[in-house]
């Protein structure tokens, strides 16, 4: 019996050894130690939606909050854009993150448009909304009840529909990392 308390006790103390050794090395030489410190919420990603007319809707997403933001959401950085044509005819438009609020596999981001070729867009906020789902991605955006953005008035930051668009299958690779702010 002691010589497999032995056994055990060695097996424990080697193990403690090989995790903790590269950090032992790094503060015995001065060094320090680096742990990755996880950004407070992202999405990312891009997707073309499904329409049965054959609109090309695409949204691309670049949007992160940092972890030294994690109690403002209005400080999140980034870039989304879309577009929507059909037979030749349509516009894009790039937006600068101004809001990014996450929970789970949902995400709200809003912006305010900085370049379009839609006349009228350009200053206006908007926001989408993206559910990840893997494979079958959703997606909604602030416009949805409009019909354009140059219509939304007033839009405050992190403000969108429901997800109610779906990803056409095969393009959605939108990622989000869940807000968890300390409540």
């Amino acid at each position: 019996m002691q010589r497999r308390t032995k056994i055990a006790a060695v097996a424990l103390a080697t193990a403690l050894l090989i995790i903790t050794g590269a950090e032992g090395a790094a503060m015995a030489s001065g060094g320090r130690v680096h742990h990755p410190v996880r950004e407070a919420a992202a999405l990312t990603g891009t997707a073309k939606l499904y329409r049965s007319a054959g609109d090309d809707i695409t949204f691309s997403f670049d949007a992160h909050l940092a972890a030294k933001d994690t109690k403002d959401p209005r400080k999140a950085t980034g870039t989304f854009e879309f577009s929507h044509y059909l037979h030749g005819n349509g516009a894009w438009a790039r937006a600068k993150v101004d809001c990014l609020v996450t929970g789970g596999k949902v995400a709200v981001v809003s912006g305010v448009i900085t370049a379009s070729d839609l006349p009228g867009a350009k200053g206006k906020r908007v926001g989408v909304t993206v559910h990840d789902l893997g494979r079958h991605d959703r997606l909604g955006y602030s416009w949805a009840g409009l019909g354009s953005p140059t219509d939304t008035k007033d839009l405050p930051p992190c403000v969108s529909s429901a997800p109610f668009e779906k990803v056409k299958q095969g393009t959605g690779d939108f990622e989000v990392v869940p807000w968890k702010p300390a409540l």
